[in-house]
């Protein structure tokens, strides 16, 4: 029997897991959950903490720190361990883990910032359920190594909170008139009310999609007049 070179065991490279992302830089995992590939924007996921809580900035700052702070750490996790992990109680496991980190985020919310913490409610606990987080978890820190989770953990996070800011921002700035809580025109602006609650949720959330569908199709129409 021919004895196998330890060097040769050594840089063998990773099997293909079934199912995991197609090989690239880690700027592009990251840029992806920014742009291409934005959890609010494009895959239009993320909805119910959107809706509810972007009628502040400073709510969405936290929200968007929770969840980023919960991606990063969980999917980190999982990649390291994706090879001990029985396939059969993957996602049981995916959840524990993910629970984990939301406990830990909403304990630290608790005692560095309690008024923000009780305006955002349940929805911190909430991130346990956010298709976000599992949905990564499963489709990639579960099938690539650390680096690329990592990478795409924190561009899915900053563009869940990109998102959330520009909810927040139209509709605190237009429903407050204010920024952050800093008013921003004078003591004569006529608050518009309306797009701090719900309709103007919807509304704000329309829009913020007909612009990226927009942007889309300009896209797609650069492309097809540069191919020609």
């Amino acid at each position: 029997m021919t004895a196998i070179p330890v060097e040769t065991l050594e840089q063998a490279p990773e099997p293909i897991v079934p199912g995991a992302p197609p090989p690239q830089p880690l700027a592009m995992d990251f840029w992806r959950g920014i742009a291409d590939d934005n959890p609010v924007m494009i895959q239009m996921l993320g909805l119910c903490p959107t809706m509810a809580i972007s009628n502040q900035v400073s709510n969405g700052l936290g929200m968007g720190a929770a969840t980023l702070f919960v991606l990063v750490f969980s999917s980190l996790m999982i990649s390291s361990l994706r090879k001990v992990i029985p396939n059969e109680v993957r996602l049981a496991t995916y959840i524990l883990v993910i629970c984990t980190f939301v406990t830990i985020a909403d304990l630290i919310m608790q005692a560095y910032s309690p008024l923000l913490s009780r305006t955002l409610g349940p929805f911190v606990p909430l991130i346990v359920v956010n298709c976000i987080i599992l949905g990564r978890a499963e489709a990639f820190a579960g099938k690539v190594g650390p680096m690329r989770a990592l990478a795409d953990a924190f561009g899915q996070g900053f563009g869940f909170t990109l998102a959330l800011l520009i909810m927040c921002t139209i509709r605190e700035v237009i429903g407050s008139g204010t920024f952050l809580g800093f008013h921003l025109f004078g003591p004569h602006y006529e608050p518009q009310l309306f797009f701090i609650m719900p309709p103007g949720g919807f509304l704000s959330m329309g829009l913020m999609f007909l612009t990226m569908g927009w942007w889309g199709e300009r896209k797609k129409a650069k492309l097809a007049g540069a191919s020609k």
